[in-house]
């Protein structure tokens, strides 16, 4: 199905059109370029520009650039225009414009992909849906989703996220959502804030980008609710709330049941069941705030709350996996969570948390005690308490059943220093140092966590630990549907 013509491109952006093409997806990335896309030549590490002719030898229906690049040739179909960010904005806007879609749009310092996930998957069932992909939620992954979005999309799913103030409010007022959800606010990218109160001022921003009649969708249980409340208040903004403390949408009683989190919930008095095809209660909280998201959206309630059961979580965010390490002897497994994309004190709090109650083996290993271990490597942003921050992971409630916690870089340090003996494992500067030791540390019948801020690359650990056995992970470039 064609996404965009030459014309309606060149309309869109203001930009020249060179040759009569017609496109049917966008890319940013000629390692993943597929025939018929349009590659945009964005600038970032390198400039976009000089892979426009490996973009079109692989098949490219056109390049969006700022001029025709050397090697290309003079025929080459091009849309040409000013600046290429300015005209991925252009296109994501008219790409907006152009579809009677009902449209969520969603943040937080925690659970915005998970949230994001959940809502594909419960809408989807229902309708026509384009979400974001992976998380492309900044200035170019906003535009890029809703450039992608074709014209006979019924529900729209975008994730808005922010590094520094003022980012979301543009990104919101390019989304033009029906819906906004605030999943919470946490201490997260706090080295550019002077406080959560300043985060959650922020997060607020993406009220602002509500259609008329439109609904925020507030967490109730965090601190900084009643910013929330002030900015919805202001802006003549309906809001609803979900949480252990809300009035609208009310977790009620969490079960977790192995791999399973069993949540009874009421709407407005109604009672309402479902559940989560993985544990923690943080996963509890997304998904009642995306099944309110579902309902303001149009969709049905009961349908939404029996799809939610579909999702499960995406390598690095929780997935959850069994390595087999015998494959001769198939009770020699041990089990692997994957939460290693990124870490704060409050995401980090509620995977220790999974970790505690997650259920282990015994009499089957070299060790014959099934154990909870944890790696842990660093948060980074946290600003000026980021020593204290470390510190008190060692002091968090659920550390008392976590048998073993190895520690990666240097301000993971003050948590391992933190530890009683007992508790320590190793304290390694790297991830690839830690990686060395896991065929040592694990063993059948444990439970491991792999948990930090993304640039600590627990994900090397991850791999080390997978190749342990032989498992299968679940992408989470998922396409959309």
């Amino acid at each position: 199905m064609t996404l965009w013509t030459a014309q309606d491109a060149a309309t869109a952006t203001g930009g020249r059109a060179v040759g009569d093409w017609s496109v049917n997806g966008i890319s940013i990335d000629t390692r993943t370029i597929e025939t018929g896309d349009l590659f945009v030549a964005l600038k970032a590490a390198r400039d976009g520009h000089e892979f426009v002719a490996q973009a079109l030898g692989k098949g490219a229906g056109a390049a969006l650039v700022t001029h025709a690049p050397e090697g290309v040739a003079q025929d080459a179909p091009l849309l040409i225009v000013a600046d290429v960010l300015s005209a991925l904005e252009d296109l994501g806007r008219a790409g907006r414009a152009r579809t009677d879609a009902r449209v969520v749009a969603i943040t937080g310092s925690v659970g915005k992909t998970s949230t994001k996930e959940m809502l594909r998957d419960v809408l989807g069932a229902q309708g026509r849906t384009h979400a974001s992909v992976a998380s492309y939620n900044n200035h170019w992954g906003v535009p890029l989703t809703l450039a992608r979005m074709p014209a006979n999309t019924e529900f729209a799913v975008i994730e808005i996220g922010m590094n520094h103030p003022g980012e979301i409010a543009p990104l919101a007022g390019l989304a033009r959502p029906h819906v906004a959800m605030i999943t919470t606010v946490a201490p997260a990218h706090m080295e550019a804030f002077e406080s959560i109160e300043g985060i959650a001022v922020e997060k607020a921003a993406i009220i602002e980008g509500l259609e008329d009649g439109g609904i925020a969708i507030l967490n109730a249980d965090i601190d900084t609710a009643h910013v929330l409340e002030n900015a919805a208040e202001t802006l003549g903004v309906k809001a609803l709330w979900f949480g252990q403390t809300a009035t609208d949408y009310v977790l009620d009683k969490i079960v977790l049941s192995g791999n399973t989190t069993v949540v009874q919930a009421s709407v407005q008095g109604a009672p309402l069941l479902y559940k989560v095809q993985t544990a923690g209660q943080h996963f509890a909280m997304n998904g009642l705030g995306a099944l309110a998201c579902a309902q303001a959206l149009g969709a049905d309630l009961a349908l939404a709350a029996q799809g939610i059961a579909n999702w499960t979580p995406f390598t690095g965010r929780g997935a959850r996996e069994v390595i087999a390490l015998d494959p001769a002897d198939t009770r020699m497994t041990l089990e692997l969570i994957d939460d290693a994309y990124n870490a704060n004190p409050t995401s980090l709090s509620a995977a220790l948390d999974v970790l505690a109650a997650a259920e282990v083996t015994h009499d089957i290993g070299r060790v014959s005690k099934g154990r909870r271990i944890a790696y842990l490597g660093d948060m980074k942003e946290l600003g000026s308490s980021e020593i204290q921050m470390h510190q008190a992971v060692a002091a968090l409630p659920s550390t008392t059943d976590i048998d073993l916690i190895h520690c990666v870089g240097p301000l993971m340090r003050h948590c391992y220093d933190a530890l009683p003996e007992a508790q320590r494992g190793h304290w390694t500067e790297t991830s690839t140092e830690m990686a060395t030791h896991v065929g040592r540390d694990l063993d059948a019948g444990d439970v491991v966590l792999a948990k930090g801020s993304l640039s600590m690359g627990l994900a090397r650990l991850v791999d080390a630990v997978r190749k342990l056995g032989h498992t299968p992970t679940k992408d989470a470039q998922k396409d959309d549907v």
